[in-house]
């Protein structure tokens, strides 16, 4: 019976194939959002995610001071051109409500929901 002998090269390019897929297959769920935030609105906020570790970014474009608050969590109130993240877990079936706590600016509109996929 001969024996088959397998390149060392062809069994590392498999591993690392498979470590680079295994994220992918799992359903890696983090991800970055760059939301800007002008007067009186937010805007790239998606309405909705799916569940997992998120980052939003927020980047004040507005002549007025803004914050970003989301799932318990806040950015400081930033300046003109000011950027701060927070990141949040957000769980499957939920709807988060977001806002600029900035007195006076949620009711402008600087509020809204995302809804977090089943």
């Amino acid at each position: 019976m001969a024996r088959r002998v397998v390149p060392v090269s062809l069994v590392a390019a498999a591993l690392a194939a498979v470590v680079l897929l295994v994220p992918v297959a799992s359903g890696s769920s983090a991800a970055k959002y760059t939301v800007t935030a002008v007067d009186f609105r937010f805007q790239k906020m998606p309405k909705t995610v799916v569940a997992g570790a998120h980052t939003f970014t927020l980047v004040n474009r507005g002549q007025a001071t803004h914050d970003l608050k989301l799932a318990g969590k806040k950015t400081k109130i930033l300046n003109n051109g000011q950027r701060a993240s927070i990141r949040v877990t957000l769980k499957r079936g939920k709807t988060y409500a977001f806002l600029c706590t900035v007195p006076g600016h949620a009711a402008l509109g600087m509020k809204g929901k995302i809804v977090v996929k089943k």
